[in-house]
């Protein structure tokens, strides 16, 4: 067995895995964690595929996404962080654990790679750039040509999620008066202020 199928096999297997976990995890944060992991094997079969740019993108833009996720779970629910610090020091040791397993993968790969018996996936030229046309204009050109349709649909997507964020983490506070503008509009002046006239010794009433 090559070494790429290796490296397959193991990115794949581990991508499923932490993909599992994370709908099955109870603890939000550690589903945040286990995508991580998802996105990061995601990202090395792309390179086994040949394609570094989807990869970077990966770990660049969905990794660093996790980040604005976990904010949003932490607006979204009660999360106890004394807790949440005595769960990270008691699972201390599985972390390390994964980050020495992430870290000999990638030195495996790196290895392989230097002695020449790994090859990366390569285009076969079918879907060359035309001369004279930037990669930016090429990809302008398929995203707003040929995948348009799948390009807005995506964006709409978007959109609904984050109004759908936005919903859900608005909370009414019952503790506050809100203004109510017709009110304020419809009410007379003789209305607005009115006279007192209190007597010596006993203050003002509010």
């Amino acid at each position: 067995m090559t070494i790429q199928l290796i490296a397959f096999y193991l990115f794949a297997s581990l991508a499923v895995l932490s993909g599992a976990v994370t709908i099955l995890a109870r603890n939000p944060v550690h589903s945040v964690l286990w995508l991580i992991l998802a996105f990061f094997n995601a990202a090395g079969l792309m390179v086994l595929a040949g394609a570094e740019f989807i990869a970077m993108l990966l770990v660049i833009v969905y990794v660093g996404a996790v980040a604005v996720l976990f904010l949003f779970v932490v607006m979204m629910l009660d999360i106890d962080f004394a807790e949440l610090r005595a769960g990270f020091i008691r699972n201390a040791p599985v972390g390390a654990l994964i980050a020495v397993v992430l870290f000999g993968e990638l030195l495996i790969g790196v290895g392989a790679y230097r002695a020449g018996a790994l090859v990366l996936g390569t285009p076969d030229g079918s879907a060359a750039t035309p001369a004279g046309v930037s990669n930016i204009e090429a990809i302008g050109a398929l995203l707003y040509g040929r995948y348009l349709f799948l390009f807005e649909a995506a964006g709409v997507i978007l959109l609904v999620a984050m109004i759908g964020a936005i919903v859900l983490t608005h909370r009414q506070r019952s503790d506050t008066r809100g203004q109510n503008v017709s009110r304020q509009v419809e009410r007379r002046p003789d209305e607005a202020t009115v006279n007192m006239q209190p007597e010596v010794g006993q203050g003002v009433s509010l």
